[in-house]
């Protein structure tokens, strides 16, 4: 089945580190970034083979946000750095489970979650924090750049991840969170352009995993090549995530879930230096020919 996709478009402002998103615009990527909005581009073939502004002062910042960073400054020398977490563990359990007891004892008994989200490793970005999700409301898997490999590749504890949440669980949602300054996609965009799986150094399992977004890479550099490293940072980071939507549909259980509606994939990504969240869904529309379209829905910023 040919897929043939075009999905939420963002654009490079090349006079700052910002990725704007144009407010009216139904694709997602392009190819210059120099005179037009640059579009990350979300294309597969029958194979499946590819293809935000909240300024925030420190006056602004809420005085328990300010409390809780004091409290976290590094322990002295000789302190147990155990206590606070044991600390921190008493307080969920006299504040959290026993307030909820009859909730936490179903959860001990199954779980339900209508959604999976596949998040960064990267410890600034936790999904429990920043969208609030509680006990039973999420299954997650998080790893280096939030990638989502191709179901035809190898074993990989993320692929199992999404056997167990969507074919055991039955998630009606998947959620792929992309950030900035992800690391693991500065590692992908320092990689050499004619560097291939094979000349990757077998004991660089950073490279090796990375080197899935090769895809992700490419784009980038193409369609944001007048600007900074950076800035193609920054618009492989948003990329990224839409490859592993597509890497997600190549999966069959999950394809034919969202062909019958019973599962939806979104991509989000989270701006840690505006605090804004972006936000939008792939919208999975069959062909009488034969081949299946995908297109963005539902796109919004929150700020």
């Amino acid at each position: 089945m040919a897929i043939v996709s075009s999905i939420m478009s963002t654009s490079v402002d090349p006079s700052s580190s910002r990725i704007c998103v144009p407010h009216n615009t139904e694709k997602i990527f392009g190819n210059n970034a120099k005179s037009k909005p640059t579009y990350p581009r979300f294309c597969t073939s029958s194979r499946r083979d590819a293809k935000l502004r909240l300024a925030v002062s420190s006056s602004r910042v809420p005085s328990k946000l300010i409390h809780e960073e004091k409290h976290m400054t590094s322990p002295k020398k000789g302190h147990d750095v155990f206590e606070e977490i044991k600390h921190r563990f008493l307080t969920f359990k006299k504040d959290k489970y026993m307030e909820n007891l009859e909730r936490f004892q179903s959860l001990a008994k199954s779980q339900s979650p209508k959604f999976m989200v596949v998040a960064c490793a990267d410890s600034r970005v936790c999904p429990s924090a920043i969208l609030g999700f509680q006990p039973g409301e999420a299954f997650t898997v998080r790893n280096i750049a939030n990638i989502v490999p191709t179901y035809e590749s190898g074993p990989s504890e993320t692929k199992a991840a999404l056997e167990f949440a969507v074919n055991s669980v039955q998630v009606e949602n998947i959620l792929v969170v992309g950030h900035s300054r992800c690391g693991g996609i500065r590692a992908l965009m320092t990689m050499d352009d004619d560097e291939t799986e094979e000349d990757i150094d077998s004991r660089s399992f950073i490279k090796n995993w990375v080197v899935v977004g090769k895809t992700a890479r490419s784009t980038s550099k193409s369609a944001a090549s007048g600007l900074s490293f950076d800035q193609q940072c920054q618009h492989c980071e948003k990329e990224s995530v839409n490859c592993s939507l597509r890497n997600l549909l190549s999966y069959p259980w999950i394809e034919e879930r969202v062909k019958n509606r019973t599962l939806s994939i979104h991509g989000g990504y989270y701006d840690f230096t505006e605090c804004t969240f972006e936000k939008w869904t792939v919208d999975y529309q069959e062909r009488s020919c034969g081949e299946s379209k995908i297109s963005v829905k539902d796109r919004s910023i929150w700020k």
